[in-house]
């Protein structure tokens, strides 16, 4: 069972995530990231970050860009949440399908 300080973290790493992929997309035109959850582990040291991208051909190379900027998000991260927490978790990021998976089981019963 999960505490109630794990779940109002991931809450919370998961709006200031979201706002943070939304400053950045408006740069982009043509791409839409949204964060669909986050998974904080027990110890608090490690965030799995799950993102959902549009369209969904360009989310492996999203993904590769993503997690190579990986310590510049957990700056600016560190930074919006910084009187929150003492320390800022590790950002793990994975390509979050359940989109595409429901869009097929759509297709495959027409």
């Amino acid at each position: 069972m999960k505490a109630t300080r794990q779940s109002k973290i991931e809450r919370m790493l998961q709006k200031e995530l979201s706002e943070m992929f939304l400053l950045q997309t408006k740069l982009t035109k043509g791409v839409l990231i949204s964060v669909t959850g986050t998974k904080i582990s027990p110890d608090m040291s490690i965030c799995s970050v799950y993102l959902s991208v549009f369209p969904s051909e360009k989310g492996e190379e999203l993904l590769k860009n993503i997690n190579a900027n990986a310590k510049t998000i957990r700056y600016e991260l560190g930074e919006r949440v910084r009187h929150q927490l003492r320390i800022i978790p590790e950002l793990r990021f994975f390509v979050d399908d359940s989109l595409d998976y429901l869009e097929k089981i759509d297709q495959l019963l027409k």
